[in-house]
């Protein structure tokens, strides 16, 4: 149980508050490349509560502000995007993606003063293919995150958004809830239907695995262990935890598995989700004997047509209004939950908690080490930016991230999770350069 006031530190982000103070300490990724053409319209977006525009002016380069004109507060999304710059249709001021007023038209040259006005613009930053957004002190801006997968080159990657209808926290822990994976999304798969040769069976085995859990540079970082058929042998899924919202989930060949996710908050109740992965990605337990998709199992997903109001991107066709598409007869006779897609069954159960979770109502268990640990972090590393204290991990280092990496592997009993981590790290693939094979500190 999490006591209210710890509570409202991990989920709260507004400006001023202890974790929307940490979460500005960090950039946040924030539109894809795509979402905006030269001299095109503005998009609305959402961010750690803050109203914002984004557009692309006539030379390429992007802006993010304050959708409020610093004039008469008229909303700058009605504004005309035109000749590098974004002018206010209600008196014609004008600002380019700096927030530098460059235009004051309604108002006499001689009285002009405009170059003591600004927009509140933020630093924006795109690379392989997204739209980076740093929120905090804008005379103190740290490099990019070193997230492996955002490092390779835009035609290697794979980048999908999605909306999340609940508090980002909740949403990010079923990331780092290593168990549910065997129920969730395996409940009705039985041993006998998958390869013997895929390692992911003994989660199928046992769906009751042993989890260590141990602090790390970048933030926290859990390994779930099981017995194989050898007597000198486990079978581990390692997870990772990165400051202040990113995800490294462990299903997939950890040699070959690049892949990270951020929790982006939009408000306290909505959520941003945004997966970068490498196109080579090792997949993790999907398909049957035959080959063919496991019951309930799904790549890809299905979204409502992008509209323009604050909450109107990337939001899936199947949500609370239908129930998750979840068809009860193909839960009965196949499928555990009868709704169909791993993202779609998380979405499904995250959203059922609430806007907000209740962790006062909550019962811990063993297997929530993971999450324990990674809440007790987060509200230390926020009470310490509230009063001025430590940087919190990676907001002074962003390389730090490097050293990051999740996936599922068979090693020796006799290692240590550090041990057969540092191995693993080690013998895995490379294609940035720049992965860091040092053994993760405590």
């Amino acid at each position: 149980m999490v006591a209210r006031s710890n509570s409202d530190i991990l989920t709260r982000v507004s400006e001023g508050t202890p974790m929307g103070n940490l979460m500005r300490k960090y950039w946040l990724p924030a539109v894809k490349s795509s979402e905006l053409i030269a001299d095109g319209d503005p998009l609305r977006l959402m961010l750690l509560g803050e109203k914002l525009i984004a557009y692309r002016d006539s030379s390429g380069k992007v802006g993010i502000m304050d959708h409020r004109c610093p004039h008469r507060c008229a909303s700058l999304f009605f504004g005309r995007n035109e000749e590098d710059g974004i002018r206010c249709v209600y008196h014609g001021w004008k600002f380019d993606t700096e927030g530098n007023c460059i235009e004051m038209p309604n108002v006499p040259a001689e009285q002009s003063f405009r170059t003591k006005v600004r927009a509140k613009a933020y630093k924006v930053l795109e690379k392989n293919g997204l739209i980076w957004v740093f929120m905090g002190d804008q005379k103190k801006v740290p490099d990019l995150p070193s997230i492996e997968p955002a490092l390779l080159e835009e035609s290697e990657v794979r980048i999908i958004f999605a909306q999340r209808e609940c508090n980002w926290l909740q949403a990010l822990e079923g990331d780092i809830d290593t168990s549910h994976f065997s129920w969730l999304h395996a409940g009705s798969v039985e041993l006998n239907q998958v390869d013997g040769g895929n390692v992911g069976k003994y989660q199928l085995i046992n769906r009751a695995p042993n989890l260590n859990v141990i602090n790390t540079d970048w933030g926290t970082m859990y390994g779930a262990y099981r017995e194989t058929e050898k007597s000198d042998e486990l079978y581990w899924r390692v997870a990772q935890f990165l400051f202040p919202f990113w995800t490294m989930p462990p299903d997939g060949d950890f040699k070959e598995h690049i892949i990270a996710r951020a929790w982006v908050p939009m408000d306290d109740e909505h959520t941003m989700f945004v997966h970068i992965s490498w196109r080579k990605n090792a997949q993790g337990l999907r398909v049957d004997k035959q080959g063919d998709p496991l019951p309930g199992i799904k790549l890809g997903l299905d979204f409502l047509p992008n509209d323009t109001s604050w909450l109107g991107r990337w939001r899936l066709a199947a949500d609370k209004t239908n129930d998750y598409q979840i068809d009860r007869g193909t839960q009965r006779m196949k499928s555990f939950t009868g709704i169909t897609g791993i993202h779609l069954q998380d979405q499904a159960i995250t959203e059922s908690m609430g806007p907000i979770t209740d962790h006062e109502f909550e019962h811990l268990a063993p297997s929530d080490l993971m999450i324990a640990r990674t809440r007790k972090a987060l509200i230390k590393a926020a009470k310490e930016v509230q009063k001025g204290g430590d940087e919190p991990p990676g907001a002074d280092d962003p390389h730090v991230f490097l050293k990051a990496r999740a996936g599922d592997f068979l090693s020796e009993r006799k290692l240590k999770l550090k041990d057969a981590y540092a191995e693993q790290i080690g013998l895995a693939v490379n294609p940035t350069g720049l992965l860091d094979n040092e053994n993760t500190k405590r």
